[in-house]
């Protein structure tokens, strides 16, 4: 078991929100994963691997904005509903 921040747990309500949120920062979607216990991994250009529980979860860093498109914060929260990973 972890110990979230009061920011990581407000990223995961912000991730299981519905409507879907599209002003989630992907580096506190990034952040959020660390404290699951997950590594990030660099990819080429700007994709990226998440990494939590065995399993992987692959993604892109957004640019030229810094906020995770709505299609990301759904494939996240697919793949974290899939671990059992709830707010």
């Amino acid at each position: 078991m972890f110990i979230m921040k009061a920011k990581h747990r407000k990223t995961l309500s912000a991730i299981f929100a519905k409507p879907t949120k599209a002003n989630i920062k992907f580096s506190d979607i990034e952040s959020l994963i660390e404290a699951l216990g997950g590594e990030i991994r660099e990819g080429d250009g700007s994709r990226v691997v998440l990494e939590l529980s065995g399993t992987r979860e692959y993604a892109h860093r957004p640019h030229p904005g810094k906020e995770a498109n709505k299609y990301m914060v759904e494939k996240i929260r697919d793949w974290l509903t899939d671990l059992e990973v709830t707010p």
